[in-house]
């Protein structure tokens, strides 16, 4: 199971740090995703993290991701935040194969999501 949490309404240029929670040692094996999803829009990748420590993320989105293992949590530090970061965030866990890390295809589980409204 995924629980995210830390969305909230802030303003341009603010920061927010999100947690995705997980349970279960076997979470620990998992590459954990975030994306997010605007209304009338496809939800679209963020940030992922392997279970090793590799990161990835799109040249258009500045966002740090860390995952602490011992706490079974994915953080999203989201600084500079602008109207358009506007959205629904989800995590999500999954094992990607090599170049698939973006795809949502790929993940198996999804926590609730958690909005993130940034005003102008």
């Amino acid at each position: 199971q995924l629980q995210a949490s830390g969305g909230g309404l802030v303003q341009a240029g603010g920061s927010l740090r999100l947690s995705c929670a997980t349970s279960g040692r076997t979470f620990r094996t998992y590459t954990i995703g975030w994306f997010r999803q605007a209304p009338g829009t496809e939800r679209e990748f963020v940030a992922a993290i392997r279970s090793g420590g590799s990161t990835y993320q799109p040249d258009s989105v500045k966002f740090t991701i860390s995952r602490d293992n011992a706490k079974n949590t994915v953080y999203l530090q989201m600084n500079s935040l602008k109207p358009e970061d506007t959205a629904v965030y989800y995590c999500a866990a999954g094992s990607p194969a090599l170049g698939r890390v973006r795809m949502k295809s790929e993940y198996d589980y999804w926590g609730q999501g958690t909005l993130v409204t940034v005003s102008s």
